[in-house]
């Protein structure tokens, strides 16, 4: 067991310069602007913010601007937070004695002492301000490189796949599954990749004729370029590129922010798929990764250039987003609820029955962080 520890760490120190780089880039822009969401909605509604940290523990560096507001980089540098007047800690956690010796004018700037509408507002701030990031890296990306594509045809077909007992003959050209129009081989696979199990009706060119065909995509164990693997339902169908093939979709800005705003609903709509999938038993929970897998794929990533970096940036904004919307205490779900209680009742929890909550969601996102680190070691020493 011993050895097989040492391996993992090994595996992690040898590449570590080159995942530690890419890594840092790609999260610091997510932290940064999940933050900043918080603080620019903070500071609209009148609340002093003390501290903007990206990182936590001892300040490396930092400045304070003209409202009092001390900007850092911290040493440890997973996350960040944004400190306002009357917290008590980094996860917005009320000084009561402070709060109860405030004057009338310091009250006017503590975020604690602002109405309920005011502290959501600049609570939820945070995983907008990451989808919207991801929303406005997609829309770039698709104005200024477009939409690369290629025709969802059928080169190959695998004896005994899926795709033999339903049908397809080479030559094919899928238009549509369930009724929804494809234009591209990977607009096929994202759906094919997303039903393993499920039987999907698909509409096929074939010879100038239309057929209808039904097939059932087996959910098999398929390595991406880097070796990573992923579970996913596949058909059993090639497509071989040839020079000429690919073709570049050029789209207005408006275009490509609505397009922007279907990738980020993408990963949205599949990461609760994944969740539910976790919850029923169709989905296996070794695929949750924690900072050492991300370190590893911003590193592997990166290899392909910075527009493939950029791209992660924009998938990671959106996971951060959604895993801060969780209702769980400590996270900006958490504080949320706190909010829709206090909204229901007038009147705030109990603090004995907010510390609890607060411990407990401490105690969740430990086992959290321990569960999805010991998934990463596995996954390394495996790669």
């Amino acid at each position: 067991m011993s050895e097989f520890f040492l391996h993992s760490f090994s595996t992690l120190g040898h590449g570590l310069i080159g995942y530690a780089i890419p890594f840092l880039f790609v999260l610091t822009i997510v932290v940064f602007f999940h933050e900043l969401g918080h603080f620019l909605i903070a500071r609209w509604a009148g609340v002093k913010v003390l501290t903007f940290s990206l990182g936590f523990g001892p300040e490396l560096v930092g400045f304070n601007d003209r409202h009092g507001t001390r900007w850092k980089i911290s040493a440890i540098p997973l996350g960040g937070y944004v400190k306002f007047f009357g917290d008590d800690t980094e996860a917005s956690t009320p000084s009561v004695d402070a709060l109860a010796r405030m004057t009338e004018e310091e009250r006017a700037g503590s975020f604690h002492h602002k109405k309920v509408g005011p502290r959501a507002a600049i609570v939820a701030a945070g995983p907008i301000a990451n989808f919207l990031l991801a929303i406005i890296i997609f829309t770039c990306l698709f104005t200024f490189f477009g939409k690369p594509s290629t025709s969802a045809r059928v080169d190959k077909i695998e004896a005994n796949s899926a795709a033999a007992a339903a049908g397809f003959q080479v030559g094919d050209v899928v238009t549509g599954i369930d009724g929804k129009s494809i234009g591209s081989f990977s607009d096929m696979q994202r759906i094919v990749g997303t039903h393993a199990g499920q039987k999907l009706t698909f509409t096929v060119t074939r010879e100038g004729a239309t057929v209808q065909l039904q097939g059932t995509p087996e959910l098999r164990e398929v390595k991406d370029a880097f070796g990573n693997a992923h579970r996913l339902g596949v058909l059993g169908i090639t497509r071989q590129t040839a020079a000429g093939d690919v073709v570049t979709e050029r789209v207005d800005p408006a275009t490509a922010m609505w397009l922007g705003v279907k990738e980020t609903w993408f990963v949205v709509d599949r990461t609760f798929a994944y969740i539910g999938g976790v919850f029923t038993g169709r989905e296996a929970a070794d695929q949750v990764g924690g900072p050492l897998r991300i370190a590893q794929i911003s590193g592997q990533v990166a290899t392909i250039g910075l527009t493939a970096l950029i791209h992660l940036a924009a998938v990671l904004s959106i996971s951060i987003g959604l895993l801060n919307l969780f209702p769980v205490p400590l996270l900006d779900g958490g504080h949320l609820l706190f909010y829709a209680v206090e909204a229901v009742r007038g009147r705030p929890l109990s603090e004995r029955a907010q510390e609890m909550g607060f411990r407990i969601g401490l105690g969740l996102v430990l086992m959290l962080m321990v569960f999805a680190t010991y998934n990463d070691i596995l996954h390394l020493a495996a790669s």
